[in-house]
């Protein structure tokens, strides 16, 4: 699942495969940019963004990708073949005279000047692994809405870019939270080390082809689609419920026995809240 970690990973390997060449093919499969041709071009730096991933190329444009569920860039060495699906799901071939990289499946894909680039990001919090990193202000960000549950405030990109669902559900985890809880009543000393709790996790796995927030190999993640077996801590079987306004599924883990905060009773809607106690 895409989340900053993986991003940083995408961003990473277009970085090493295209930058400081010359595009020799170019092909925008989105009706506004079919037309658009990038030929003839350097391309100077592919950047992550939180989730977004910013192809910057001569010329003052940037090409913003956003791989949401299942999108993927894979990149082909000249003459291998093709494996990221179908080619009715690609959008976007951007090749050099030795690689080819291959947009799949990209629920966005625009093409900006690069002076506009705030038109794609400029929402975005702080970036857990970015530059711009501020863990007080990733911190000031999620406490400004002290009713909201902690869950979905971890996924509201304006507060913090990076975490997707696997990272909400094992960071309440590690907090001792349910994602139910709301943010405001999140003891204070352990929402003063979330923002570094969260760097450090996905630090940790930027790197790593198996994400793993437990450091126990085979074992990679504490509730994370786990449900319903046994918690690693306590034993207790671990749940899953969606949680959010039902726009989209968001299947969110936790542990009863190791977690507190309000949770949704088991086969009642995700909406009806009960309390759990460590």
């Amino acid at each position: 699942m895409p989340e900053g970690d993986t991003v940083w990973q995408a961003a990473s390997r277009l970085h090493g495969a295209l930058a400081g060449k010359v595009l020799t093919l170019s092909d925008l499969r989105v009706p506004k940019y079919a037309t658009a041709d990038l030929t003839g071009r350097t391309v100077l730096d592919v950047t992550p963004r939180g989730k977004h991933l910013l192809t910057r190329i001569e010329g003052g444009l940037t090409l913003h990708s956003h791989l949401r569920m299942d999108g993927s860039w894979k990149v082909y060495a000249t003459g291998q073949r093709w494996t990221g699906g179908p080619a009715h799901q690609i959008r976007a071939i951007l090749g050099t005279a030795d690689r080819t990289a291959v947009g799949y499946r990209l629920p966005v894909l625009e093409l900006l000047r690069t002076a506009d680039e705030h038109r794609a990001v400029g929402h975005l919090g702080p970036d857990l692994l970015g530059p711009d990193w501020d863990p007080d202000q990733a911190l000031a960000n999620l406490l400004a809405d002290p009713t909201r549950p902690l869950g979905e405030a971890l996924l509201d990109q304006r507060n913090l870019a990076g975490i997707g669902n696997v990272y909400k559900s094992e960071l309440c985890f590690l907090l001792g939270a349910t994602p139910w809880l709301p943010v405001g009543a999140l003891p204070a000393e352990r929402a003063a080390r979330l923002p570094a709790l969260a760097k450090r996790l996905l630090e940790a796995n930027r790197d790593r082809l198996v994400r793993s927030t437990t450091g126990s190999r085979g074992q990679d993640l504490f509730v994370y689609g786990r449900a319903p077996r046994p918690c690693l801590r306590c034993r207790t079987p671990v749940r899953v419920a969606d949680q959010g306004d039902g726009s989209r599924e968001r299947p969110t883990y936790w542990c009863p026995g190791c977690q507190s905060g309000p949770a949704p009773v088991p086969n009642a809607s995700r909406r009806t809240p009960r309390r759990t106690t460590h």
